[in-house]
């Protein structure tokens, strides 16, 4: 009952106005009738009795009915109905694909918990936030990976996402291959906007593909670079695997900042430099307002008519009314 009411839509909700009739009704009732003086002499009141029988106490149901069949004559007036939406979401999304840095040094603890998921946090927001774009993700640290194609099912994207940690791949920098990888996944695209976000906290140092070949591929097929160099100033702490156990090493932060940022310029995307957890979020919200997708959502609403059940309640208490006012309660033989 309370999700029926609360789903209720009226279409014509100005019949409410006749509900400041009713008042007028009930005082017209209730008023005391004019008195009209006279005079009866009896000889006794015995046979009268009290006066009270279950006619007279149950005298003002008739006019209970006529008030209910009003109400819901009103109520039916307003059209009461129920409405299903149904959405049709068309337009222009983009093709963005995510390279994600997974080497040791990732797992740095200048983020929290650590640059790799802090990274997986703020990439798994921006995803949520455009549900319209197809999405890949590649990893890369020594090599390069295709962890997801592109795809509009962002739950399989997130859970693959979600795998990624450090130790899937050899271990290095392979800044040129992880982008040459995603400029692959984006090859086939038929979208007028390709896009990768590139993310690494280091300086190429392996793969087989040089970053500046890789760049002038992304640049032949038309895909823009947003890069991003995550990081503190100076040190971090980073977790060594060593004969005694894991211990914390400080080790210097070391990016390329001038690759990353020929990069992107080269490509048409813009360079950004992430030293903590707060202007890594900030980040990826200043590319989703870079990147719009042109999309249009039309809503089409099915309206239910519901006044039947109060027409039907108004016809039977004016029914009731009309048997009762002339078998039990009427005043004349």
């Amino acid at each position: 009952m309370y999700d029926w009411i609360s789903n209720i839509h009226f279409a014509k909700p100005w019949f409410f106005a006749f509900f400041a009739v009713l008042p007028l009704l009930i005082y017209f009732y209730l008023r005391p009738p004019i008195r009209v003086q006279g005079s009866l002499l009896v000889s006794g009141v015995k046979a009268f009795g009290n006066g009270r029988t279950w006619k007279t106490l149950l005298r003002h149901i008739l006019f209970i009915f006529r008030m209910l069949a009003i109400t819901c004559i009103i109520i039916a007036l307003a059209r009461p109905q129920t409405g299903s939406e149904q959405q049709l979401t068309s337009g222009e999304g983009i093709d963005i694909v995510f390279c994600l840095d997974i080497s040791g040094s990732m797992l740095a603890q200048d983020f929290t918990p650590n640059r790799m998921e802090a990274a997986k946090q703020v990439v798994s927001e921006f995803i949520d936030n455009r549900p319209t774009d197809r999405m890949g993700l590649v990893i890369f640290s020594g090599e390069s990976f295709t962890m997801c194609p592109l795809t509009t099912d962002h739950a399989v994207l997130k859970s693959q996402l979600y795998n990624v940690q450090s130790g899937l791949l050899e271990d290095g920098t392979a800044i040129g291959s992880g982008l040459a990888t995603g400029v692959e996944r984006l090859r086939a695209s038929v979208s007028k906007s390709k896009v990768i976000i590139l993310l690494t906290d280091g300086e190429n140092n392996g793969g087989l593909v040089d970053p500046n070949s890789a760049k002038e591929i992304a640049k032949s097929f038309g895909v823009r670079v947003y890069t991003v160099g995550v990081g503190t100033e100076g040190f971090a702490p980073v977790p060594v695997q060593t004969s005694s156990g894991v211990i914390m090493q400080r080790e210097k932060v070391s990016i390329d900042e001038k690759l990353l940022t020929q990069i992107a310029n080269e490509t048409g995307g813009k360079y950004f430099r992430a030293t903590d957890n707060e202007s890594l979020g900030t980040i990826y919200k200043d590319i989703d307002q870079l990147e719009k997708s042109k999309f249009q959502v039309t809503t089409y609403t099915h309206y239910t008519e519901k006044f039947f059940p109060f027409v039907l309640a108004a016809v039977m208490f004016l029914v009731l009314e009309w048997i009762l006012r002339f078998t039990l309660f009427r005043k004349f033989p």
